[in-house]
């Protein structure tokens, strides 16, 4: 499963939506809540981002951000 992450780089200040990122992770999981719980764990034991939500990508979804050329998946 392809999870996208949106995040803000610095848990230090308010999010402000304008400088929301995100990235993408692939995590083995047997169910939806299971791999948003993986990919949370291992965005927050690898970096000091502030998580603002995980989201599960369709197939049709990760067809579009493929295209996008802003698809890169992350590994830690």
């Amino acid at each position: 499963m392809i999870y996208k992450v949106f995040y803000q780089e610095t848990k230090d200040r308010s999010p402000q939506r304008e400088k929301t990122r995100s990235l993408y992770l692939q995590v083995p999981a047997e169910s939806e809540l299971e791999g948003r719980i993986q990919a949370r764990k291992l965005v927050e034991e690898n970096t000091n981002y502030n998580i603002e939500f995980i989201e599960l990508l369709s197939d049709k979804h990760l067809e579009y951000e493929k295209e996008s050329g802003t698809f890169e998946l992350r590994e830690f």
